[in-house]
């Protein structure tokens, strides 16, 4: 399994042509959440494990599921698809 690597929102943002403003929503709802922060700026910072479930919540979507399922699925780990 390949190391983990690091993501800024930017980042993840570009991975998966979510708009910034969109992830950010996500992180509000508890859909992801940030593995840390970097000590000189403080900007938060992600792993494959968040741009995993930014790929689910993706193509959960595209399946029409509202983001209250979407939120029920990634805690209880149901595999809908």
């Amino acid at each position: 399994m390949k190391a983990s690597e690091f993501y800024l929102i930017k980042d993840l943002s570009f991975l998966t042509d979510l708009s910034v403003y969109t992830i950010r929503y996500y992180i509000k709802l508890g859909l992801i959440k940030e593995v840390g922060r970097t000590p000189a700026t403080n900007f938060k910072y992600f792993d494959n494990s968040t741009l995993e479930a930014l790929k689910k919540i993706i193509k959960l979507k595209e399946h029409n599921f509202s983001l209250d399922k979407i939120a029920h699925i990634l805690k209880s780990n149901e595999r809908p698809l």
